[in-house]
């Protein structure tokens, strides 16, 4: 299979990822851009790139996604829910002979692509290329480069206006836990890797709490994701424990009450992501939207944390997305199937998104003694 040439194609461009990644590769220069969405009127009432090629596409017909990849260098994937799309764009993409890059995925979509012909080629495909899991699961190789043993505590959460596509995602990964989500596992609410494996209902919920960096009074909830367990995995990390972070109560509940009831039919899914968009508005009233993450690695005689905080982690994710679609276009991935936490050059993605303007705080300290960071103290 020769080289692909042609434009990059940005499956989602009217979300507000999509959006996002379109301005970002333009500030790149990436200028040859194909934009697909399901209503063109969509982009054309957004800021449309010059030259940029406009097309409707519908990610459920497989006869339009496939036109849509037809001629592409590339297509970046930022539609979803991803948890609905899996390896369907990455398929279309690759057939079509275009490099891939998802801004999702995850390990459902690598499972499936796995071994497959479409991937033991000439093309590259990097998924995960997102802020969660890729840029989350970057930021610890930053503060040692050798993990093994050591201990990783992480607090993430803010508060912002949530996506239809992140909206349904969140909604899908209610019910994943036992593995009903098409046979995937994605995580786990209470669990948390440590001594070198997964443990179930090993950390609690714990209300009202202050935790530095985020205003008031919080609620943190131990989750431990498919992609935070790969990466203690595959680092050697002794523990990982990983805390969201809720921000006011009404998203908490919401999601409370929503465990175990979320059907993958588009009418049931469209009604919860809708009631998920409307608890996280009302925990937003009268706050200025943010995402933060705090990153602490425990290691004998020392202890290391990093902190980055962004207005918007749909903007975060665009920039990662981004940077990583330049990498494959420079040529410095090599062919096959990856997870962008493995392949991006941490302290240049870092650099990139922050050039990028996506986070404007990303803060390192090393501390002076071996304890446990306390919550409320960074």
């Amino acid at each position: 299979m020769t080289a692909a040439t042609g434009p990059v194609a940005v499956l989602g461009a009217t979300g507000v990822v999509g959006r996002a990644a379109v301005r970002m590769l333009t500030r790149l220069g990436i200028g040859e851009l194909r934009l697909g969405a399901r209503t063109i009127g969509g982009v054309a009432c957004g800021p449309v790139p010059p030259g940029a090629e406009v097309r409707r596409v519908d990610a459920d017909d497989p006869a339009s996604l496939a036109r849509f990849c037809a001629g592409a260098r590339l297509v970046l994937n930022c539609a979803g829910p991803s948890y609905l799309l899996v390896d369907r764009v990455a398929r279309a993409a690759l057939t079509a002979g275009s490099d891939y890059v998802d801004v999702s995925g995850d390990g459902p979509a690598y499972r499936l692509l796995d071994g497959s012909p479409l991937v033991t080629g000439e093309r590259t495909a990097v998924l995960s290329a997102g802020m969660l899991p890729g840029l989350a699961n970057i930021v610890p190789r930053l503060l040692a480069d050798d993990l093994t043993g050591a201990r990783l505590v992480v607090y993430a959460g803010g508060i912002e206006p949530f996506a239809a596509a992140s909206a349904g995602d969140l909604a899908l990964s209610l019910d994943s836990s036992d593995g009903a989500a098409a046979g995937h596992w994605y995580g786990e609410t209470l669990a948390a890797w440590s001594g070198g494996c997964r443990r179930r209902n090993a950390l609690p919920v714990r209300e009202d709490l202050e935790v530095a960096g985020f205003p008031g009074r919080v609620t943190t909830m131990p989750f431990l994701t498919a992609d935070a367990e790969r990466l203690a995995r595959t680092t050697g990390l002794d523990d990982l424990h990983w805390y969201n972070v809720f921000v006011g109560s009404a998203l908490r509940l919401t999601l409370t009450r929503l465990r175990g009831r979320v059907g993958s039919d588009p009418a049931t899914l469209a009604a919860v992501a809708a009631e998920i968009g409307a608890a996280a508005g009302l925990d937003l009233a009268g706050l200025d939207p943010f995402y933060l993450m705090a990153f602490t690695v425990h290691r004998p005689g020392r202890t290391d944390t990093a902190v980055l905080r962004t207005p918007s982690s749909f903007e975060l994710t665009a920039a990662t997305a981004a940077y990583a679609v330049e990498a494959v276009l420079a040529g410095k991935i090599a062919a096959g199937l990856h997870y962008a936490d493995e392949v991006l050059d941490p302290r240049g993605l870092l650099d990139a998104v922050a050039a990028l303007g996506a986070l404007p705080v990303f803060q390192t300290h090393q501390h002076a003694h071996d304890e446990p960071m306390e919550i409320g103290s960074l």
